[in-house]
């Protein structure tokens, strides 16, 4: 029903122990304890972006988690109403919520997938997916401090007496892996934790928190009765890688955000005036006044005129002296001394 998963991870596996295989021998527990652990980084490597859109995912929306409140209290009797103003919200700062459990949802069926392979050595002698009959038969004889990679803890008397195993010895190698597993996971949850934001938190996250902190490292120090070793070898290679890529990735982002802030106040810096430097004032357009204004429309109307076109000026009339003016007739019949007329 899930091959689609059973043979990816079993042909991974096989890979890796081809490899190791070549070094410290194909029956040997090292090789098959190292082909497990490549097997997690081989897939953890694929899933690599994924965790890092996680990540971002998770600090942009920690950013407008205020916001998030406000939409809370403002309509915390209308939940259909509040769901859809946080989906608006989420849209406007590009933030998808299910991009953030994307990368722990794949690592559900890796480690099922994982989980029914190494349970099926033991049950077919023959083949294992990928795995032909010297490679079944080869897993099963690997020896690991007397253990079987296929044992657990809780495992029936009947099994371990026929892979001549003692109960002691597979205790002997599955509780120091039980316990370095849940500390892991306890300093990984702690990492996560400590680089929320405390305006972001609320009664459910605090309740996530706590669940993170201690109950799953409580549930892997439980489940380990009941994981063979080789499942518990996985567990801790993918606590271990998990809790590396939490520093390598939030570094790298606070890195990048401080580039972000640098660079805006270098550019602010470079706009704002030099100490002592008084601002530039910025150049108005001289205001021309009505009277110049008529006075050069009347000189430019002035000068698009032709001189024909301007009319003639009239002259004064000349003075009397006595003088004849030609054109009129001169009226000798008046004395100059009275200035009537002589009869």
């Amino acid at each position: 029903m899930l091959d689609f998963i059973y043979y990816p991870v079993s042909f991974i596996l096989w890979c890796w122990h081809w490899v190791f295989g070549h070094v410290f021998g194909e029956a040997s527990a090292v090789s098959w304890a190292l082909g497990i652990v490549f097997l997690v980084f081989t897939l953890r490597a694929i899933m690599y972006k994924p965790t890092v859109k996680q990540v971002r995912s998770m600090r942009k929306m920690q950013e407008f988690a205020p916001e998030i409140k406000k939409l809370q209290t403002k309509y915390k009797n209308d939940k259909p109403k509040m769901q859809q103003e946080m989906q608006k919200l989420q849209q406007q700062h590009g933030v998808n919520p299910l991009g953030g459990c994307l990368p722990m949802l794949l690592q559900i069926p890796v480690f099922l997938g994982l989980f029914h392979v190494l349970r099926s050595f033991g049950n077919s002698p023959t083949e294992n997916y990928f795995f032909d009959e010297r490679g079944v038969s080869s897993y099963l004889a690997a020896d690991l401090f007397g253990a079987r990679l296929g044992n657990w803890i809780t495992e029936p008397a009947a099994e371990l007496a026929r892979f001549e195993v003692s109960r002691g010895s597979v205790i002997l190698v599955a509780v120091p892996l039980m316990i370095a597993a849940s500390i892991l996971t306890h300093l990984t949850a702690r990492h996560s934790v400590a680089r929320q934001n405390p305006e972001s938190a609320t009664p459910q996250t605090a309740m996530m928190n706590k669940l993170t902190l201690y109950m799953f490292p409580l549930g892997v120090l439980v489940g380990g009765f009941f994981f063979p070793i080789g499942l518990l070898m996985y567990w801790l290679s993918n606590n271990g890688w998990t809790l590396a890529q939490q520093h390598f990735v939030y570094r790298k982002i606070d890195a990048e955000e401080e580039e972000k802030k640098a660079a805006v106040i270098e550019k602010r810096n470079a706009l704002a005036p030099k100490p002592g430097q008084k601002p530039a004032a910025k150049k108005r357009p001289a205001a021309s006044s009505p009277t110049a204004s008529s006075a050069s429309t009347a000189s430019s109307a002035s000068t698009a005129k032709p001189a024909a076109d301007k009319p003639a000026a009239t002259p004064e009339p000349p003075a009397d002296n006595g003088t004849e003016i030609p054109g009129l007739i001169s009226d000798r019949s008046r004395s100059k001394k009275s200035g009537r007329k002589n009869r």
